[in-house]
């Protein structure tokens, strides 16, 4: 099939990636070229060309930096590059599009298009992205929601047609039967507030351990902030790693921590630490709680670093095989992409259908 992927602007999709959307993209624009797909992935400049890239913008997050006028700058930049790719693609010839890109004109001019469109929302309604869904009833396009979590946040603005977990590729995170090094706990991400590091530090120290951090700082004055006070020589800055470096540090761990501040609509981190053998403990938002079990996993009331501290101390004591095997039950990537194929042969065969069921094949039946 000719599938066109559409990403978002902010970020490359490329290694390092800046966060668990970006990694998604890369996966799955891969793994469909795997089985045989003709890609193209629509995405920003310096994305992984590998996946069959046309650029159609800069990566708009750095012009946000610094007045009001590059943040202007930033959102017309996006908007420009939308509308002129969903005007092109009117006239494409795409079996499918995937828009994965979390803006408001891929949903509210997909009516447009005459292929079927899939959009998978990542995220709980926002208020652009909720007025282009709203804007948006064409019997072309089916939305996907990432957990049963984003379908229920939903379902006041649209009716989500299935709900496909993200998956990760367990090749890339290998299985680690015992940690490395005296016991020490990590915690990985981009760091923002809404990541929630400050907490994971505060855990870390109540709870005796060391904790290792990996990530961008994507937010000098929260880092400034929140973060600098709190470190100390049990802290560990690793940077911002690429895919195997980081792997390999989840997988040496005793135990992860997740500590987002909002409904985490997924939790890829989770996914990443399970596959490797590495419990978590977590602040039981969002989708959290649907993938973590008591076999593997911890949770702690939301923004609470004493209860997440002990989560850790049980987490470290968690069987590292059950975590593996609760990532490959739940978390496969090849069982996603399988997934979103089926869905994408139902929408082409209903187009298919709907084209031979024409007014002259009506009158000749």
């Amino acid at each position: 099939m000719r599938i066109g992927v559409i990403a978002h602007l902010k970020y490359p999709i490329a290694e390092p990636f800046a966060g668990g959307l970006e990694m998604h993209t890369h996966l799955l624009c891969r793994l469909l070229r795997r089985h045989g797909h003709d890609v193209t992935l629509f995405a920003a400049t310096r994305s992984d060309p590998a996946l069959g890239l046309e650029a159609i913008c800069e990566q708009t997050e750095m012009a946000k930096v610094g007045t009001a006028e590059a943040g202007d700058v930033a959102f017309f930049r996006e908007h420009h590059a939308y509308l002129s790719l969903m005007t092109r693609l009117r006239r494409s010839r795409f079996d499918v599009i995937h828009n994965n890109s979390l803006h408001y004109l891929p949903v509210s001019m997909a009516d447009t298009l005459p292929m079927p469109v899939v959009t998978t929302l990542h995220t709980p309604p926002f208020c652009w992205l909720e007025s282009g869904v709203r804007e948006s009833r064409g019997g072309n396009i089916r939305y996907v929601g990432v957990s049963k979590s984003i379908r229920a946040s939903w379902q006041d603005v649209v009716p989500l047609d299935h709900v496909i977990l993200n998956g990760i590729d367990l090749e890339s995170f290998p299985f680690h039967a015992e940690t490395s090094g005296p016991p020490h706990l990590i915690w990985y991400g981009r760091i923002v507030p809404e990541k929630g590091l400050h907490h994971a530090l505060d855990a870390a120290r109540l709870a005796g351990l060391p904790l290792r951090v990996a990530g961008p700082i994507a937010d000098p004055d929260y880092h400034r902030r929140e973060i600098l006070p709190r470190l100390s020589s049990d802290t560990l800055y690793l940077g911002h790693l690429d895919h195997r470096a980081l792997a390999r540090e989840i997988g040496h761990a005793a135990a992860a921590l997740c500590t987002p501040c909002w409904d985490e609509p997924y939790g890829l981190v989770v996914a990443e630490a399970l596959a490797s053998g590495t419990p978590v403990a977590a602040f039981a938002r969002g989708a959290i709680p649907e993938i973590l079990t008591p076999a593997c996993g911890v949770l702690a009331s939301p923004d609470d670093p004493a209860d997440l501290a002990r989560a850790a101390r049980v987490a470290v004591g968690l069987s590292r095989r059950a975590c593996r095997a609760r990532a490959e039950q739940a978390c496969d990537a090849g069982e996603m992409v399988r997934r979103y194929e089926a869905l994408y042969r139902d929408l082409t065969a209903e187009r298919l259908a709907v084209a031979n069921d024409s007014p002259a094949d009506r009158l000749t039946a």
